[in-house]
This record gives C-alpha cells, structure tokens and sequence, in this order.
C-alpha cells in the first residue's frame, strides 16, 4: 500500500470525524428489485482544466498528493485544503471543472468455464479522490478482477492495484501511479433535499464514454437490495445505465454527494421503467474510505444484533418497528439485556419504523457512544442503554474479509 501522507482533513463543518461508517447486517429490506450497472469503458476527448470559478475568479485545486478535498459554504477560516464551493454552477460549469476527475475502469476477470479458465473484460466507472491516484468506485466493478485498467479523460491508461473494498457499502479504493491528477471535491450528502439538481458523468453502454447527465434527487434513504445486502441510497432520475457504476454523483455546487451504483429494473411482464437510478450518499462511506487508504482495514461500530420489520399487532408496538431477530454472544446488546423477539420502536428518542432507520443511527456512532433503545416486550414497554463497540475488519478480499458482518443491525 503506498505510504503517501493521506492528510487530515476529513472534517466537515469542524467536526472531528468518526473512524467508522456503514451497515452490514442480514436483514429484511424493502423489495425493490435493482441490477448493479456495469459496461465497457474506453476514453477520449480535449483535456479540460480542474477549476471553479468563484465571484469570476478561477480557483484551482492544487496537486498536493493524497489530499480530499472537501466544499464549504460558511465563512469560518480553518487551516484545511477547502475548495470554496459557494457558488452554483451550470450543468456544462460543472462538467468542465470535473470530467478530468472521471475515468473509465476496465477488468479482466478469470473464470473456470467447463474445466477450462477463460477472461472476459468488465467495467464502469470511477473518480479521483487524490491527485496521487487513489480511485474511488463501486466494489461490483472490480469484483473477482485479474487486472484493472483506469483510463483518464486524456486517454492515459493506467494499471490499477486494488487497495481495499468494502462489500456491504459496494465500495472500492484503487491506486494508479500517476501525479498531478484532478481530484474531486466532496460534498455532504446529508444536505440534500428531495427536488434539489444533480448531474451524473461516468460512461453509460462502456461505449458513451464521459457522458453527463442531469436531473433531481428522487428520494432520500431509499431502502433497497442490492445482491442480497440491504443499502440506504439516493433515489435521482438522472440516466444511469450499465457503466455508470462507480462514478460521481455531483451537487448543483459541483460536489461529489453519491457514487452511482443501480437502477431499478423490472422483468419482462412489467411496463418499461425508466430514470430510477440509485447512489450511494457519499457521506455514509467517506470514513470508510479514509480508513482504507490511511490504514489498510475498516473499523466498524456494532451492537450484535440481527433485525426484520416487525408486521404484527400495533396494539403492542404501535406505528411498528424492528424485531430483534438475534442476539451475538457477548455482544454489547448482550451485555445489555437485549433478547431475541425485542421489538425496538425506538433509539435515542427518533421513532425506528423498518430496519433502515436503525442501521444510519449505528453506522454514525463511535466507540463509547450510548444507545438508549425503546423496546417493546410482552410484559410492557422498557428503555435498554446500549453501548456501542467497533470491530476492525480487513479491507482486502480474501484475507478475513466480511468477518462480523453480522454483528451490525439494519
């Protein structure tokens, strides 16, 4: 892994970030049907130079290696490597500033095919997050690759390594050896609002490469399944199509706010569906991604239980909730008191109605922090302080990958 100093400036609003985010628990989840989107990826095009402008005047980011960058739009000074992102951009604005941040991700992939092993190619998309070269996209992308390939908008070509993933938050981290690269800037996800503009480049068919397209955000916290594992994505009608995987979801202020990972798609007996496209918030990952990069591991925060929305009488557990479908053996909601059957209505005071709304609360703790849980039994309703604990997790397949995936509820 290189050893490039990866800056601290991970901060958004001055607040000191926490070490672990995302949710990897076997639950219940919302069926909507959705296919990861993939393509093939190819480059080219007039190299376009990474600014904004700000009050008419260009700011340029600068080429510090291993550094993010992130948007501010308040007028407190602090010493980090800010973009000022105050002002809106016009769809085209926010191309030029960033289609040099997009690249194209090609994969080899081995297969055993009737006892002989054959290649085939994969792709999709991704964006730089560093102008050293580290890559940001989705994990489905690279999965079970034997060679990954990154093309830059200049159609450069690049041999990637991959540095980390995480499966349940379909993410990866590559590294290409390059420098002076454009980075993105990172936005903040949690800001959005359902109605407000987004713009999608990546390339859709692996043969429109470096595409942009525009539209609104959908929905916010869209619970979906995504091969077998529940996520919490933006819902935008912006076109994503097959190689649009892995890349940049971007804010009217020219922020990355989400990865593109799915669409929704139905069979053949159901009228066609068009525009559904999902991310995944940039915010519920950008920990995970510092952790990859800094450290080589994830750290997540847990509870130990499994959850399924709870369908039955609301006499007992009145607008609804979670059931606690296990409990981990030592767990922290062991130690608890927590039991198997529990329905939790309720954390913290905010009402929990499906398992999506428990898994973002966990996913923001940090080690030390304290749940208090509604839980509703048989024998009446009581409140379970639970404290949360983190687990380290290895960020390479086939190296302890995915061990305690269970132990976060959701």
């Amino acid at each position: 892994m290189d050893n490039d100093t990866f800056e601290k400036e991970k901060t958004f609003n001055n607040e000191t970030p926490k070490k672990t985010r995302g949710s990897a628990a076997k639950v219940i989840a919302l069926a909507l049907c959705c296919s990861l989107v993939g393509g093939a990826a190819g480059a080219g095009g007039v190299l376009l130079s990474g600014l904004f402008r700000v009050n008419g005047t260009e700011i340029r980011r600068s080429s510090d290696d291993s550094t993010i960058y992130l948007g501010r739009k308040d007028s407190s000074a602090v010493n980090l490597s800010y973009v000022d992102t105050e002002e809106e951009l016009t769809p085209s604005e926010i191309y030029a500033a960033n289609v040099n941040s997009t690249v194209g991700i090609t994969t080899s992939v081995t297969t055993n095919c009737f006892g002989y092993r054959t290649m085939y190619a994969a792709s999709g998309s991704g964006f730089i997050l560093t102008s050293d070269g580290y890559i940001v996209t989705n994990y489905h992308v690279v999965e079970g690759a034997s060679e990954i390939k990154v093309t830059t908008y200049d159609n450069t070509v690049y041999k990637a390594e991959l540095i980390g993933c995480d499966q349940s938050n379909d993410l990866a981290i590559l590294k290409i050896d390059a420098k002076d690269l454009t980075p993105v800037v990172l936005g903040d996800s949690d800001q959005l609002n359902v109605g407000d503009s987004v713009v999608a480049i990546g390339n859709p068919l692996g043969e429109l490469t470096f595409s942009l397209t525009t539209g609104s955000v959908s929905a916010l916290n869209r619970q979906i399944t995504v091969k077998d594992t529940s996520m919490n994505l933006i819902q935008t009608d912006c076109a994503i199509n097959s190689g649009n995987s892995g890349g940049a979801l971007f804010n009217s202020y020219g922020e990355v706010i989400g990865i593109t990972n799915a669409k929704y798609s139905g069979d053949s007996s159901q009228a066609t569906v068009d525009n559904i496209g999902f991310a995944i918030p940039v915010n519920s990952v950008r920990d995970i991604i510092t952790s990859i990069i800094e450290k080589g591991y994830i750290e997540k925060p847990y509870i130990g239980i499994t959850v399924y929305n709870y369908t039955g009488d609301l006499t007992r557990a009145g607008s609804g909730g979670v059931v606690v479908n296990s409990v981990e053996k030592g767990s922290p909601a062991d130690e608890a008191g927590l039991k198997s059957g529990d329905i939790i209505t309720a954390v913290n005071g905010t009402k929990i109605t499906e398992t999506g709304d428990l898994s973002p609360i966990i996913a923001k703790c940090k080690d030390g922090d304290e749940l208090t849980l509604t839980v509703s039994r048989k024998s009446g309703t009581t409140k379970i302080t639970v404290t949360v604990k983190t687990y380290r997790e290895s960020a390479l397949p086939g190296s302890g990958y995915g061990v305690g995936n269970n132990r976060i509820s959701g």
